[in-house]
This record gives structure tokens, sequence and C-alpha cells, in this order.
């Protein structure tokens, strides 16, 4: 990874600490959104969970409602602290660490990660599923949501050359740069069987996509 990536990396997270305050505002105010989580339960949530960057909670008290236990993970800590008051509970975990440095102690029923996929550099999207292939039980699935093509018109994309730099602002006019790599249905499917997985990806709440993915010759 080049070093103008570990510092857009560094950037994005800096991003979503200062934003932690001001987070959660964007579902009250988008009905998409809410519409969004209303849908988990139409999800395959079973078992022991894993959620990835799980920042400020919105879908890890869902996943308790239906997990037998949940290890949200996020490099954040203001993020978490918001987590931890709206699901903490005997049955959720949280974990604060880099997500492409830590490797999780166990094996997970499911792996949930809900508008994190986009944010994966395209050279690191290889390593991180293989990541999160180790995390799996036998009969586990991986389980994302994320916002589809469409929702590439709304971002303020950073003429670098790279395409997948975009610039996003937080109520006090601090600007920070962050990765945002919108892949379509096609697109998804034909790299994660690239890598070896099975994915059935759709539409759901008219932008955002839904996936469930398992290594290839494990689905049923």
């Amino acid at each position: 990874m080049s070093g103008d990536d570990v510092a857009l990396m560094a950037e994005q997270l800096a991003y979503y600490r200062a934003r932690a305050p001001e987070y959660d505002s964007v579902y009250a105010d988008r009905a998409d959104l809410r519409e969004l989580l209303a849908g988990i339960d139409e999800l395959p949530i079973r078992g022991d969970v894993l959620e990835l960057a799980c920042g400020t909670g919105q879908w890890t008290a869902l996943l308790a409602e239906r997990a037998v236990s949940v290890t949200a993970v996020d490099a954040s800590a203001e993020t978490l602290a918001i987590a931890r008051e709206r699901a903490g509970g005997p049955t959720v975990e949280f974990v604060q660490a880099d997500l492409f440095a830590w490797e999780p102690p166990r094996r997970y029923d499911t792996v949930f990660f809900g508008f994190w996929l986009s944010h994966v550099l395209p050279d690191r999207f290889p390593r991180f599923w293989r990541a999160v292939g180790a995390s799996l039980a036998p009969g586990g699935r991986v389980v994302f949501v994320d916002d589809g093509p469409s929702g590439a018109v709304n971002e303020e994309f950073v003429a670098d050359g790279s395409g997948h730099t975009a610039l996003r602002r937080v109520r006090d006019g601090s600007a920070f740069r962050i990765v945002k790599v919108f892949r379509g249905p096609g697109e998804l499917t034909d790299q994660l069987a690239a890598l070896g997985w099975s994915v059935e990806v759709g539409a759901a709440a008219g932008s955002f996509l839904t996936g469930v993915a398992v290594p290839s010759g494990a689905a049923s």
C-alpha cells in the first residue's frame, strides 16, 4: 500500500472520529436508512456474530436481538463509546482495533459489516476477504449492506486520479478525505468469485445493496 493510501486511511479514521457525535442524525433524517435497518429480519443473521466497523452501534443493537453473541469491532474510540450506550449488554463485546491488523481469537457463524465494504481500498480488497474467510466457522456466512452505485452522484470526489477518494465534511466545516468505492452487484459478484466466494447481491430500500457470501463450494 502506497504512502498516500496509508495517509488516506488515517484521514478516513479521523473523519469518523470527528463525526461520531453527529453520525446518528442521518438515520433520523432519512427514511430509506430506517427502512434498511428494519429489513434486518430478512438477512440470515445467526449464531455468534462478528461485526466489523460497528460505528455507533446502529446495526449492533439489531444484531444482538438475533444473535447468540456479538463481537463488535471498530477503530474509533468515539463511535464505540456511543455504541456501548446503545447496544451494550451481556451478549455484546466491543473491541477497539484496526480492522486490517486485528486477528479474531475465534471463528464466527456470521460476519457482518454495514457500510464498510465501500471504504475498503481496491488494493486491500483481496486481503480483507481472506481475513474475513479466516474468521468464519464451518458453515458460516458473510452478510453485508452498503451503498449502491447510484449513491456515487452524492459524493464529492477528489481529482487525484484514484477514482476512490471522496471529500467529506463535518458540521464545523472540517474536511477529510475518505475511501469510497461504489461497486455494483455484477462487479461484486465477479470480484468475489475470483477470490473464491459465492455471493448473492440484491437491492434494498431503494439505492442500497445487501449481500450474502459463502466460500465457494459451501453454498447451500
